[in-house]
């Protein structure tokens, strides 16, 4: 997956999930181990945290790509060169992957991010995140662009299943 904070990609992950799909979450990995962001350890270590947390997902990744099973990786993949490197791992085992795109304007972002931040702190991705947090996650998002294989997330899962059913993808750039 490509997208910002509040693009929807934890909700598809769920739902693909609920359709058989192994589902990994860095960010909720990174939760249980070390809380909260912001709240248990300080805001400018979580880089640092995630990173052991993403190797033992990649790891985990091929894992379960060579037993033939299906996975979805609910991660934002900020930069060309890390989703280049996450195809790659994919690619590497013989599995066919599928970048889906979640685009989204700030205005809605931002009202998804405040509600979840309002609903609970015992949510793992609900990080607690501020409307500036927000603008500096926009400033150094990629979003894929025409020479990047993807699939525009049109809001409903089937579009997405369907594409990776191999059935008819209109919104993929190829």
């Amino acid at each position: 997956m490509a997208g910002l904070p509040g693009s929807g990609k934890t909700t598809l992950a769920r739902e693909m999930e609920r359709q058989g799909f192994v589902r990994m979450c860095p960010d909720e990995q990174v939760w249980q181990e070390h809380g909260h962001y912001g709240r248990d350890f300080p805001r400018g270590e979580y880089r640092v945290r995630e990173r052991p947390v993403l190797d033992r997902i990649a790891a985990e990744l091929q894992a379960a790509l060579s037993a033939g099973q299906d996975v979805v990786v609910d991660h934002g993949f900020w930069t060309v060169e890390e989703r280049e490197q996450w195809r790659a791992l994919g690619e590497l085992v013989g599995a066919d992957v599928l970048l889906v795109y979640l685009p989204g304007d700030h205005d809605t972002l931002w009202r998804r991010i405040d509600e979840r931040n309002r609903a609970t702190y015992e949510d793992p991705n609900s990080m607690y995140f501020t409307e500036a947090d927000l603008r500096r996650h926009s400033s150094r998002f990629v979003p894929p662009g025409p020479d990047e294989a993807h699939l525009v997330y049109d809001g409903r899962p089937a579009t997405v299943l369907t594409a990776l059913a191999g059935g008819d993808t209109p919104q993929s750039t190829r």
